[in-house]
């Protein structure tokens, strides 16, 4: 946006140039802007899937393969939510592309609203698979200490679960928050700048 702050200061100093810059001008800037930072959205989800499933494949854990073994229908889940980050991927790429052949304003706005509004359910997506997980995750090793060490109380497991799982989902949410906030932002931005535009 400091594009946008210059040209503000240049039309208080000289009316001419205000005249000279059009509506459009400013509109291809604003659409060059959101092109650029749809386009970042996607390459971080794109960076981010091949990384956490990268990892997942580095790792091999044998009590995480031995957990999906004895949960088939989480692992159906999982990879459902394979299937549901992949659409999301594929929706950026789309808003992506809409975005920079875009020629009205108005079209614009639409489509920063309904990108601004995948990108935070792609967010809440990964708040509640994450907290699905955790909650598994946290049952499954109560009962396997439980079945190791008869002593451990059963609402203890309850408690730590309330407590963990809440705790999970907000660190899931702060780091999808560091990832796309300001880009989210910056879309908002634009989104102020061509409301004036069209108002």
């Amino acid at each position: 946006m400091k594009e946008l702050d210059l040209l503000k200061k240049d039309w208080k100093k000289d009316t001419n140039s205000f005249e000279q810059l059009s509506e459009s001008a400013i509109y291809k800037m604003i659409q060059k802007q959101s092109s650029s930072l749809v386009k970042w959205i996607l390459i971080i989800s794109i960076l981010e899937f091949i990384v956490l499933n990268g990892i997942g494949l580095v790792i091999n854990d044998e009590n995480i393969n031995k957990f999906f073994v004895q949960h088939t229908y989480l692992d159906i889940i999982n990879y459902l939510n394979y299937i549901v980050v992949i659409g999301f991927i594929i929706v950026f790429y789309k808003k992506y592309k809409a975005i920079s052949v875009l020629d009205s304003s108005k079209n614009l706005i639409e489509q920063i609203i309904t990108t601004r509004r995948v990108v935070n359910y792609y967010i809440i997506w990964n708040v509640l698979i994450g907290g699905f997980f955790g909650i598994f995750g946290a049952i499954d090793g109560f009962n396997n200490a439980y079945s190791k060490d008869h002593n451990v109380n059963r609402t203890t497991e309850y408690l730590v679960i309330i407590f963990i799982v809440p705790l999970i989902m907000v660190f899931i949410w702060g780091f999808y928050i560091l990832l796309y906030g300001s880009l989210l932002n910056k879309l908002n931005n634009n989104y102020k700048e061509l409301m004036k535009i069209e108002l």
